[in-house]
Parts: C-alpha cells; structure tokens; sequence
C-alpha cells in the first residue's frame, strides 16, 4: 500500500518530466522554496549580500534575511523570472532564479549552480491555491533541501534513528500534490509570463535597509 507521500514524489516527478530538472524538490509555497535556498547559501557560506529587484514580492526579502543574509537592491526591470546573485567575499554569483510567475515545458536552464523556485498560488499558471518547487541539477542538493523542508530529517526513516540537519516545516501537503497532479494534464507547453508589475519598492522599506 503507497504512503500519502508518494502522492508528493509523484508530482516531483511530473514536474521534472516537464521542466526539463533532473531533481525536483516541493514545498508548501514558493517563499519557502526560495528560504531553503537561501539557508542553504548561509550554511555553506555564511551570510552574505542577497542582489535582487526593488520591486519583487515582499516574501523573496524577507526569506533573504530569515536566511541570515543582508539585501542589496537593483532597479532590474524583469519578466516573468529573474536571477538572484549572492556575493560573499570575492563570491559572486546567479545561484538562484526567481520563477513564480513562469511555467514552461523545459524551462530549467541547465546551468550548473543555478536553483530554480516555483510557486503554484492560485493566481499562478499551475493554481492549486499553495505550494511550490525547487528545481535543481544536483542530486546532493535535492537531498538536503528535500530534509530541510522535512524539519531537518530523512523523510521515511524514524527521527530516533535519524542524523538531523537544521530543519524547517515547509514539506507540501499529499493533497496540495494531488491537485497538482490533476493540474498538470492540464498545462501548456508554453505559457505567457504572467504580469510582474504593481509591486512596491521596497529598497524604501526600513526593514530592508
């Protein structure tokens, strides 16, 4: 008899059959997605400054900052998704890619290094009202997020018998992948970027500064 989470790995699967990634991670929303990448930057890195667009969706620099990171701004105009830098030191890199307002078949970009987050809201291409995705080209980074949104451990072995990495509570709910799964019979190859206009500045914000 299958676990309610296989229902999860299912739609993983769908999603890498899609996209294009050869791992796909999900989580219960994209701000969460994009969190887990950034902690995963701080834990091998330490903290560092997060370049992202001014005007972006509030939850992408609040994660920065849960993260551990500080923020630095641009007046990057964008579409549909952009890239987030991380620099550290003499380190300066795209490790990130912002997609929530992208869904295409073989979008992954296949660049080494580069997580791609998803978000599946209901006002987004794939619109089963909460959730979202990692995408990535390493198997051993999948695995560490795919624990990390798991509280910290190995889905499917015992916690009394597991070795714990710092944890969140983020891991998508069996029924939110349902849904997806239905959806996703559904979905284009390609889709208009949705509009990525009307969000505030938010370089204006104390919190941020």
């Amino acid at each position: 008899m299958k676990s309610a989470w296989d229902i999860v790995t299912e739609f993983e699967e769908q999603l890498s059959e899609y996209t294009g990634a050869p791992y796909v991670v999900c989580v219960d929303s994209c701000t969460n997605a994009l969190l887990l990448c950034f902690y995963r930057l701080y834990r091998e890195y330490g903290g560092g400054h997060i370049v992202m667009p001014s005007r972006t969706y509030v939850g992408v620099a609040q994660s920065a900052l849960n993260a551990g990171h500080r923020i630095q701004f641009t007046d990057l105009q964008w579409k549909g998704e952009y890239p987030i830098f991380f620099q550290w030191t003499d380190f300066d890199h795209s490790c990130i890619i912002d997609s929530a307002k992208r869904l295409r078949k073989g979008m992954y970009p296949c660049k080494s290094d580069n997580d791609t987050c998803l978000s599946f809201h209901w006002q987004k291409h794939l619109p089963i009202g909460k959730g979202g995705a990692i995408l990535t080209d390493s198997a051993e980074r999948a695995e560490l997020y795919r624990r990390m949104c798991y509280d910290g451990r190995t889905p499917g072995v015992a916690p009394k018998d597991d070795t714990f990495v710092r944890g969140f509570h983020c891991m998508m709910d069996p029924k939110d992948a349902a849904q997806g799964l239905l959806l996703m019979q559904y979905v284009a190859d390609y889709n208009e970027d949705l509009p990525s206009d009307g969000y505030p500045d938010l370089s204006k914000q104390e919190i941020f500064r």
